[in-house]
């Protein structure tokens, strides 16, 4: 299927990557850092999906159209077939709006990587998985089909919607999380901290907690509460003088981080991040988070996991004990270090089972 020999027998697998690349936020920042790990150890060719989820205009997310250009990816839109030793198949949630793939898969391996939370909280099927994977069963011929979780709470409602539907057999779980990859900078801290509290996401609600959990986390006594990401709370003209409200990309996330100290980070009630790529990127930045148990069970230590009630608490003691403020900064580079390319790599050629040139 395309495999490339090299001395010592070892060899270099071909890769296919099946993806809608209109995807914003953090599934195609994923897929971006993927690539430049997979192009590394095999050749890679790039599979666009046009899907009825954005329609048929053919567009690629910036993040994206930069890595495949750098790294002078063959780029294919929806073609009827796709064949390699190992074909990994991002985010099956952008068929939900389809009833077929139009497509003939071919591989040794296929991986779907699962960004999207199968369940909500509550139990709630977050979209008709069935029928997505399903699309994709009927289209592949593999020896192996394997379902990737990308992170601890992910593979939770992944392996709970599966023990719940016995009918959607022959998907093997893989035991290990296929991360998101973030390097990370991570600036030692500059003095004490402040009481500057921000937060950062797409606009989409179900990314925000309620109005009164906002009014919690983001204070008056706070010295500054800033939120990019906010246009539905611009739109509503949600009035806070306290706040700064940004709209989403109004300004570079980099940026952003540094006008703060304190990245607070709730959702709604009824949904839940799969991984929760703006906290990689605020404990990259050196900021300590401030987030809900469930949330941050993917970062372990490294985040402070409370409640929005407890917020203003939470941020006092690290005000009043500020040696406490880089001891949190500090324990982010274990768990930085386990979501780099190297780390990646490791874990790709390892839950491949695949010999691989060095």
């Amino acid at each position: 299927m395309g495999s490339r020999r090299v001395s010592g027998g070892a060899t270099h697998p071909a890769f296919a990557y099946v993806i809608e690349p209109r995807f914003s936020g953090g599934t195609s920042a994923a897929v971006a850092a993927e690539l430049r790990v997979s192009a590394g150890l095999g050749p890679v060719v790039v599979h666009a999906r046009s899907s009825a989820m954005f329609g048929p205009e053919r567009r690629i997310a910036p993040v994206l159209r930069e890595a495949i250009d750098e790294l002078h990816l063959p780029l294919v839109w929806d073609a009827p077939q796709i064949s390699a030793d190992v074909v990994v198949f991002h985010n099956p949630s952008f068929l939900k709006f389809q009833r077929s793939l139009e497509a003939c898969i071919i591989a040794r391996q296929l991986v779907v990587v699962t960004h999207e939370n199968f369940t909500r909280p509550g139990g709630a099927e977050a979209f008709d998985v069935a029928a997505c994977l399903g699309q994709i069963d009927r289209a592949t011929l593999a020896l192996r089909k394997c379902l990737a979780p990308i992170s601890v709470y992910n593979r939770s409602t992944v392996t709970g919607w599966l023990a719940a539907h016995p009918d959607c057999a022959g998907w093997e779980v893989l035991d290990a999380d296929w991360f998101n990859i973030c390097e990370a900078c991570q600036p030692d801290a500059v003095g004490p901290p402040r009481d500057r509290r921000g937060r950062h996401s797409r606009p989409t609600r179900e990314k925000f907690p309620p109005l009164a959990d906002l009014d919690l986390c983001f204070s008056p006594q706070a010295e500054a509460n800033v939120i990019l990401g906010s246009d539905f709370l611009l739109n509503a003209e949600v009035a806070r003088p306290h706040w700064t409200m940004l709209p989403f990309g109004a300004m570079d996330v980099g940026a952003f981080l540094e006008m703060i100290d304190f990245h607070v980070y709730f959702t709604s009630p009824a949904w839940r991040e799969s991984f929760g790529r703006v906290i990689a990127e605020a404990l990259a930045a050196g900021k300590v988070v401030l987030t809900d148990p469930e949330t941050g069970a993917t970062f372990g230590d490294a985040v402070v996991t409370c409640q929005p009630a407890e917020v203003d608490a939470v941020i006092a003691g690290f005000l009043a004990r500020p040696e406490q403020y880089g001891e949190q900064v500090a324990r982010a580079g274990a768990v930085l270090a386990g979501l780099s390319e190297a780390a990646f790599r490791r874990r790709l050629v390892g839950l491949l089972g695949m010999e691989v040139a060095a």
